[in-house]
């Protein structure tokens, strides 16, 4: 971490191309540096296998987050990313993880596209109260429904109003509008509606969220949305007065753990429901989820965990509102979101082993089965995966290994995964 002093009119400069009256603040300079990798050998016909330039994608990044406090309890923050694949393309890689231009969807792009402000926000906290306005990230632990992914080279982010208020004894309150997002696993410098991948939000999201440890042993956590405007996938391009509809979602999670619990014994208890309305154009059905997590520490160096989600057949696959990829169900693994989110039930096995300076292996398995998806045949859809991942860090700068293997009954679906990067934090 760096502070640097810069004038406010320089401040401006940089974030809004304004100017006001040199008065000098303090900005904190934070960021990381990414190098990405990812291969796979599919299980299609002639398919070239782990390290052909086809199979592969990668990116190399760089993050610079600008912080400041502006004095009178008001603060500011910004983040520029730059996205690119320093020549990688050349020789090793055909395509990326993520993007930085919504015209252009492959590793060609140009220099007008190659930084982005990802973050610009400014806050301001009166009492027990901050409020929050701007370009920023969503953490899953407070906004399990619209929440910033950490699994690929750089987080996605929300337009947003967020208020975060702590009066209440061993109680936080969060109260939020969330109306656009960028993507997790595709472009970073577009921002686009909220989607569920089978609804768009086109008036944004409101969200109410309440955590509380009042409970012993408990740490509860209910949030609430209301998605405004939303249009079933069926009904794009339609002209009809009835193709938007609102919905209504509930997500609750409890985890329960105490230091007189035996071998470290914690457990979670999730539920959730999405409930679109219905009209004369659009049948809809609520879709429920719940799930139980039971994790152990037998040993100092061996965590274990078992987990069971199910999912019943709705309308609306249970899944992150800001990208329409990840799910916050128990069972979410590596790659497995789009078999687990809706009308499947799956269980999953994880253990993972400190190695002290050396690192931490884990292994994790999961299988799904899948009901009856779209008047498919009873089992087309089930789905297994197992995982096998480790992580360092060496020289400060932090490392990840993946080997993922899936086995998917549907046809030419099956394939592995190999997956490496190095991040520095500074």
């Amino acid at each position: 971490m760096k502070k640097t002093i810069v004038s406010l009119a320089a401040a401006a400069a940089l974030t809004t191309g304004a100017f006001a009256a040199d008065k000098g603040i303090d900005i904190v300079t934070t960021g990381q540096a990414v190098i990405y990798y990812q291969t796979a050998d599919k299980d299609v016909k002639d398919d070239k296998g782990f390290f052909d330039s086809e199979n592969s994608k990668a990116n190399v990044g760089i993050q610079l987050n600008l912080n400041a406090d502006l004095k009178n309890n008001f603060t500011f923050g910004s983040q520029l990313t730059y996205l690119g694949t320093a020549g990688l393309e050349n020789n090793l890689v055909d395509n990326v993880m993520q993007t930085n231009t919504s015209a252009d969807q492959t590793i060609n792009h140009d220099t007008t596209n190659d930084i982005m402000l990802t973050k610009i926000f400014v806050a301001k906290k009166v009492a027990n109260t901050t409020v929050k306005i701007g370009r920023q990230e969503l953490p899953k632990s407070l906004s399990p429904l619209a929440f910033s992914e950490g699994w690929n080279v750089f987080k996605n982010t929300f337009d947003a109003v967020l208020a975060v208020n702590t009066d209440l004894p061993n109680t936080t309150l969060v109260g939020a509008f969330v109306s656009k997002s960028n993507a997790s696993n595709g472009d970073l410098a577009k921002f686009n509606d909220l989607t569920t991948t089978d609804m768009n939000v086109g008036k944004g999201a409101y969200m109410l969220t309440a955590q509380t440890t009042a409970i012993p042993m408990t740490t509860l956590t209910a949030s609430y949305y209301h998605l405004s405007n939303v249009g079933h996938s069926s009904l794009v391009g339609s002209n009809d007065g009835n193709a938007t509809i609102a919905a209504d979602a509930i997500w609750i999670d409890a985890k329960i753990t105490d230091k007189s619990l035996p071998m470290g014994l914690n457990i979670g208890l999730q539920y959730g429901n999405v409930n679109p309305d219905s009209n004369a154009t659009l049948e809809t059905k609520d879709t429920t989820a719940y799930g139980i997590k039971i994790g152990a520490k037998p040993m100092p160096a061996l965590t274990v965990c078992a987990a069971y989600t199910d999912v019943d057949e709705g309308t609306v696959a249970v899944k992150n509102t800001g990208t329409g990829v990840k799910t916050p169900l128990y069972t979410q693994m590596i790659l497995n979101q789009n078999y687990i989110a809706r009308d499947a039930s799956t269980y999953m096995l994880k253990a993972s082993y400190s190695l002290a300076d050396m690192g931490t292996v884990t292994a994790q398995y999961a299988a799904t089965d899948d009901s009856n998806t779209g008047g498919a045949a009873k089992d087309d859809n089930d789905y297994n995966e197992l995982d096998l991942v480790y992580t360092a860090k060496f020289g400060g700068v932090n490392y990840l290994a993946a080997y993922v293997m899936t086995d998917a009954d549907k046809k030419d679906t099956d394939a592995d995964y190999i997956r490496v990067w190095a991040r520095y934090n500074f």
